[in-house]
Order: structure tokens, then sequence, then C-alpha cells
């Protein structure tokens, strides 16, 4: 059977291979530290399940409305009006199987073969696949350890031409866990209102997870002439600890919305029947686990941080978002060979070495388009990050 040339382009997703390959050595009662995973590692709050049961038992087993039930889309709508003072109905909000189905479905409704997507890097490793898919050119515009990852206008301004179609903008991001300031956006904000042709992407599924004295800003909210050009994505994934729900929505123009829908309606139609009373349970409900669990990972990053800060020869922007760090790890290990003699020239090199001797699992930033760097998922406890990185900090003392 001969597969599509389409497919056969698709890398696989390096977070998705690293999580699986460490779960299957735990099975095999091998101690492995994970800090590949995307996840939280708390539950669901109650008041979230208890919504979905009820539905369940209510008999919410048929068909919804492609694009989301009422009442569910409006819970997205209030949701955006009160925290980032917009106007949007629920005509402007889709539903779908996680924030990353609605970014392809997006990409798909949006790009035409040989439209470019500017993207900066580090970059979420479905974004280059997703827009290739679609039949994208990808310009990568990369962004230094120095800058936290952050492009900068000057970068932007260079970077986008009459093809240009789409810039994505995660903040905070996933894998750096960065976050670019509200005047820092606005910047980049200015240079795209100069090419009326430009979309705007911007991935907000980690803005409820910010610390310091970090604000998350919606670029929507940046310039009203933007605002209708700009595709908004979030998900209740990562603030409200429920992945496996698989429910994300995009925010947008009703006229994008509507083509998406389309879309969607022959591909998933809707998202599972009694998960959308779960919506509106998590985004107008109680707010204190979502506290709590920011609250864990900003002492947890900032832990993390200060111990890989340690290690000689790695270089680490402090996190702001998001629960991830992006360290550079090529002076510390590159160059170098691991016990078995093995030569570590890459960080998909060191991430194998890594989880073969020190029996700690991170991602290589290869996919992530930035081969310097491994990410680190602090989504686990204290205890476990002080043990991952006690092995990682012994691990290095015995690369020659």
């Amino acid at each position: 059977m001969q597969l599509s040339s389409r497919v056969q382009a698709i890398k696989p997703s390096a977070t998705l291979a690293v999580t699986a390959k460490s779960k299957a050595m735990k099975a095999e009662g091998i101690d492995v530290v994970g800090f590949g995973a995307g996840e939280p590692d708390f539950d669901t709050p109650e008041h979230i399940k208890d919504a979905a049961k009820k539905a369940l038992d209510d008999g919410v087993t048929k068909y919804q409305p492609t694009p989301g039930t009422p009442a569910a889309r409006k819970a997205v709508a209030d949701y955006m009006n009160q925290r980032f003072g917009y106007s949007f109905g629920p005509e402007h909000v889709l539903i779908s199987a996680g924030g990353k189905h609605a970014l392809y479905l997006a990409f798909e409704a949006l790009i035409n073969p040989g439209d470019e997507v500017i993207l900066p890097a580090p970059y979420w490793v479905s974004y280059p696949e997703q827009a290739r898919l679609a039949g994208a050119v990808v310009r990568e515009v990369p962004g230094s350890v120095g800058n936290d990852f952050k492009i900068t206008p000057d970068q932007l301004a260079a970077a986008i031409n009459e093809r240009t179609k789409i810039v994505v903008i995660t903040s905070p991001s996933n894998p750096t866990g960065t976050t670019y300031t509200r005047d820092e956006l606005a910047a980049l904000a200015e240079v795209i209102a100069k090419h009326p042709q430009v979309i705007v992407f911007s991935d907000e599924i980690y803005e409820r997870l910010v610390y310091g004295d970090t604000t998350a800003t919606s670029f929507a909210s940046l310039n009203e002439q933007l605002a209708k050009r700009t595709v908004t994505f979030n998900c209740l994934s990562k603030t409200y600890s429920m992945t496996g729900w698989r429910i994300g929505f995009t925010i947008a123009d009703p006229a994008l919305i509507k083509a998406m829908a389309a879309m969607q309606g022959q591909m998933t139609s809707n998202i599972t029947s009694f998960c959308y009373a779960a919506i509106p349970a998590a985004l107008a409900g109680p707010q204190d686990e979502v506290e709590n669990m920011r609250q864990a990972f900003e002492q947890r990053g900032t832990h993390m941080h200060q111990r890989i800060s340690e290690l000689s020869g790695v270089r680490c922007p402090k996190p702001t978002g998001a629960f991830y760090v992006f360290p550079d790890i090529s002076e510390a290990a590159f160059g170098k060979t691991d016990p078995a003699g093995k030569a570590i020239n890459s960080a998909a090199d060191f991430a194998e070495s890594l989880l073969e001797h020190a029996k700690v699992a991170v991602v290589p930033g290869e996919d992530f388009g930035a081969p310097n760097h491994v990410r680190l998922s602090f989504a686990t406890s204290l205890e476990q990050i002080d043990k991952g990185l006690d092995r990682i900090a012994d691990y290095l003392s015995k690369l020659r």
C-alpha cells in the first residue's frame, strides 16, 4: 500500500514519543524520572467532573451542534470578555477536539499552497507540521537565549513579505516557558498592522499559568485594527488539568469560525456530547484549584530553574509561564562521550543517552527548532524534580 507523500512527510511528535518510551520503561519496573510530559499532574477539579457526569446521567449522549452547544460557546465568549475586555458573542467561538485540532482547522481554512507562515523559534512541534500539511512554506525566525527566546520587531519586519499569510505567536511559550510583555507584543503588533494580508495566530493556551509579576496579554486586545485579523486559540487542557478531555476552542471572526465548523463537520462533528457541560463549569465555576495549581507550578519552576542554573555550562532563561524550562546543554555535553563511550553531538544524542544511563526522560530540542536545547517539564513533584536533577548532575559529571 503506497502512502501519500503528504503523510510520509509528517514527523511524529517528539513529546509524545518521549512520554511513551518513559511510560514503557516504567511499566517494566524501571525507575524513570519523566520530565517529558506536557500535562499537569493534578486531577481535574471535582465540580467539572460532576458537570460531565450529570450530563451523562441526564442522557446527553446524542449528536450536538458541530460548532458547540450554545451554552458552551457563550461560556467561552463570556470568559474572554470578562478576562480581556472583549465583546465577543457565541458566533465568534468554535469548540474542537483539543487545541491541536483547532489549530489544524485554522491552518487548513486559511492557507493556500505557497503561502508563508512566520514561525518564531523555538516553537511547539505541531506548528510547522500542520502548516506544511496545509501547503504552507514555513519561515523560521529564531529567538535568542539572551532575549528569553523572544523575537524582536526588526526580526519580524525583515521576515514579512508579500507571500506572508500567518504569523504565529505563543505566549506563554511551549517549549521555552517564557512570556512576552504587553509592550513587546504591542511592538510586534505595530509591525503586523502595516501588512493588511497578515493574520495572527495567537496561542494563549497557558495564559492562566504565569508567575511572579508576569501578566498574560491576549493579542487581539492590543490593536482594534488587528483584532479582526487575529485568531486566538485556547483550551481547558492545561489550566484545568483536562488534557485527556480534548476540549479546545478558537475565537475569531465569525466568517472563519463558519468555515472551520464546515470542515469540522466533515471530520469529527462535535466533541463528546456530555463534555460540553464541563466547559461552563470550568470557565465560570470556582477557580481556587486553578490558583492552587498555578502556585505549585510557580514554586516548582523557580526551584527547577535554580537547580539547572547551577549546572556547569548550562544556560537557561527563567520560566515566567507554562510549566517548562528549556536549557541550552550544548556547552555542557556536545563533543563529549557518555559513560558507554558514545559521542554526544546533538540534543537527540543527549536525550537518548540521558534516558539510558541516568533514567531521566527529557525532550530533545530539534523538533522545537532549537537543536542545542532540551525541554524539561516541571509538571511533577518537587521530590521528582530533585531526584531527576541529581541524576542529571551526576550524568554530566561523567561525560568526557
